[in-house]
């Protein structure tokens, strides 16, 4: 009667130890994908914080061109509003990433814009911010990938469903972004 009640006593201690190690595991992953956004977050106020000293730089040089710097304007103006969700951050980022190249393929037409030294740095800042907004975006998407693969698998599952841990979305780009530019001759 007494090894019974310890093996009882033992099943459930390894039982609890198990289930407060993977609620663990999980308060970590989740802390990480949230550091993680917010990773990218900084990165996308970067470049957002840089546009209106672009458009600054630009405007005198591309006075035929509005409509370009209107969807610059109103690419930031989403990202601005885009708040906190993943896939709403994620179109408006996809947006504002277009606008800017269209931008900077307009601008091919203007020599004089070309060799202006704000301008230069300004795409120089804008190209380190856009490498270092797709390497967090790499981190975040691996950070979620872990945790949703946690989230799923057996036996965690039981402890994510107990505690309400939900699936996090991954940052993704639009399908034209993955696609190399066509160049025809």
């Amino acid at each position: 009667m007494v090894s019974t009640l310890w093996i009882v006593i033992t099943v459930v201690a390894v039982i609890a130890l198990w289930a407060m190690f993977a609620y663990n595991a999980f308060v970590r992953l989740k802390n990480q994908v949230e550091n993680s956004w917010s990773q990218i977050d900084v990165q996308l106020k970067r470049r957002t914080d840089l546009i209106p000293n672009l458009i600054s730089s630009v405007k005198g040089y591309m006075k035929h061109e509005k409509g370009t710097l209107d969807s610059v304007t109103s690419a930031r103006t989403a990202m601005m509003n885009a708040g906190s969700d993943p896939t709403k951050v994620a179109d408006a980022s996809n947006m504002l990433t277009g606008a800017l190249k269209s931008l900077f393929a307009v601008s091919e037409s203007y020599p004089d814009l070309k060799a202006n030294q704000n301008f230069m740095q300004l795409q120089e800042e804008l190209a380190g911010t856009e490498n270092k907004i797709s390497a967090s975006r790499q981190y975040y998407n691996d950070s979620v990938m872990d945790y949703n693969t946690k989230l799923e698998s057996f036996p965690s599952n039981m402890i994510a469903g107990m505690f309400h841990f939900k699936e996090k979305d991954l940052f993704e780009i639009k399908e034209v972004e993955r696609n190399a530019p066509k160049v025809e001759f």
